[in-house]
């Protein structure tokens, strides 16, 4: 058997999947699993900087403790017009409207494009204040400046790539977006320490026992490195490339839903449209970006060491978190289709399927992190304060991982259903109303362990809202895809 023919027993392409009727596991499994794949593959992107920068210094590491969750939220405040266009074009292909859901991805790039462009400029000037205002260190401050002014320079390729990503996955094809973040992962895990460090004291070649390949080169180039800017530059032009190659992938329309030039032109109608879907969407998951961003008011009072660990620990939650994320985003697509194909019932079946199984499945993650707090802060770190700090922070949290599953399972059907204001509200609930109220006033009391009980707190609240609100069944009424102007 070729690899091919192994890749193919393993992934499903949507040509291969029944979304809006059979069973709901065996769809819901092979349309996630590539999800997984691709969000853990995103997530190294995060992890190689968080590994090699942790070798640089520790300030470095704190730099993008800070970094990261502004990479986020620029993200996020424009994420909720990919998030629209995956709807729409799920919606759209469970009722067999093909034209429709071509233009519907057609504009989502469009606005997607140029939504990008204005917030990497706004980015790019307003970073080192708001980096500031959050309470970096004078040692931090600069370091977090630099790497956050090369993101936001090259946000719209970051973006752009995400956007390729929902508009395959409404389609239903989550296998080629993997591919193609696989690609561009593998270049940057490569030249990232080369560019972080140069080739004069690399630890990779240390690592390969390489010292004599390290010294011709330097002599060669001169190269030593730029440091957390380095990582930035990596980041950036592996992004680009996966840009690059998903957009000519809906241009030729070989796999997935396709985008057609003459269908791109700015439709100010169908932005509003968008932004209906939208606007609540980005308010979800911009909440999400702040709720990080104002812990660190919180988090920045106390020293360096709880900064990092606190970095260290989000970057470890954004890797156990990605099976409730991918089995939300699949729920979101069989919804999009189902509602479409006017199968409500079978939108609903998807959600509770996947919300028990998440809830099974992360705890049982969770009491094996339980085990092995120190361990896994350890693979980032060498400081033992650092190490010390982020293992409470793990055993505080991780008997609670099932109950995101549960969140997510049920914020996934209602976004797939155009309910993004619900979606909204429940994130809203759970980090702005419970998570920091209580990280900050529990800190008062009881230190950095004060922060890490907020989670807890949060993560069980979050999930009884979401179950509670789902069972009203309002997600149930309607569609979203309307009227389209491709019918004009």
């Amino acid at each position: 058997m070729s690899l091919l023919d192994r890749l193919g027993s393993v992934f499903k392409g949507p040509e291969e999947l029944n979304l809006t009727g059979g069973g709901i596991g065996r769809p819901l499994f092979y349309l996630s699993l590539p999800i997984v794949i691709t969000n853990l593959l995103q997530t190294a992107y995060n992890l190689a900087d968080t590994f090699w920068l942790g070798q640089y210094s520790t300030e470095a590491l704190a730099a993008i403790s800070f970094g990261f969750p502004m990479v986020f939220l620029l993200i996020s405040l424009g994420m909720g017009i990919s998030i629209a266009g995956s709807v729409l074009v799920a919606q759209h292909i469970g009722a067999d409207e093909e034209a429709e859901a071509e233009y519907a991805a057609s504009q989502t790039v469009s606005f997607a494009t140029i939504g990008s462009i204005i917030l990497g400029s706004i980015g790019f000037i307003a970073v080192g204040p708001f980096i500031e205002f959050l309470g970096a260190s004078p040692e931090v401050l600069p370091l977090a400046t630099n790497y956050m002014q090369v993101i936001a320079a090259g946000l719209p390729f970051m973006f752009g790539f995400f956007v390729f990503i929902a508009l395959m996955r409404g389609y239903g094809d989550t296998v080629t977006p993997m591919l193609v973040m696989f690609g561009s992962v593998v270049l940057n895990i490569a030249i990232d320490p080369f560019l972080i460090f140069g080739f004069e004291g690399n630890p990779l070649f240390s690592m390969l026992g390489l010292g004599g390949l390290e010294a011709t080169l330097l002599t060669l180039t001169g190269y030593t490195g730029s440091g957390i800017t380095g990582a930035a530059i990596a980041t950036i032009f592996s992004r680009a490339l996966a840009f690059v190659v998903g957009i000519a992938i809906m241009f030729q329309g070989i796999r997935g839903v396709r985008i057609r030039p003459s269908q791109m032109r700015p439709n100010f109608q169908y932005l509003r449209k968008l932004l209906e879907i939208g606007a609540p969407a980005s308010v979800e998951v911009t909440g999400r970006a702040l709720s990080v961003n104002l812990l660190l008011l919180v988090v920045g009072l106390f020293p360096t060491p709880v900064v990092a660990a606190f970095g260290i620990g989000t970057r470890v939650f954004s890797v156990i978190f990605l099976p409730a994320i991918a089995v939300a985003r699949g729920v979101e697509t069989m919804t999009g289709q189902n509602i479409g194909a006017q199968k409500p019932e079978r939108a609903g079946m998807a959600a509770d399927f996947a919300a028990k199984w998440t809830l099974i499945i992360l705890s049982a993650v969770g009491a094996l992190t339980l085990f092995f707090p120190r361990t896994i802060i350890a693979i980032f770190t060498n400081d033992p304060e650092v190490i010390t700090v982020g293992a409470d922070f793990l055993r505080l949290v991780a008997p609670t991982f099932g109950f995101i599953g549960v969140m997510r399972a049920y914020s996934g059907s209602f976004r797939g259903a155009g309910k993004t204001l619900i979606a909204a509200a429940i994130s809203v609930i759970m980090l702005g109303l419970i998570r920091i109220p209580v990280a900050y006033v529990a800190s008062q009391s009881y230190g950095s362990t004060g922060i890490w009980l907020a989670f807890p707190i949060s993560n069980v609240a979050g999930a009884l809202i979401a179950y509670t609100w789902y069972r009203r069944g309002t997600w149930r009424t309607g569609s979203v895809r309307g009227p389209t102007p491709a019918d004009d």
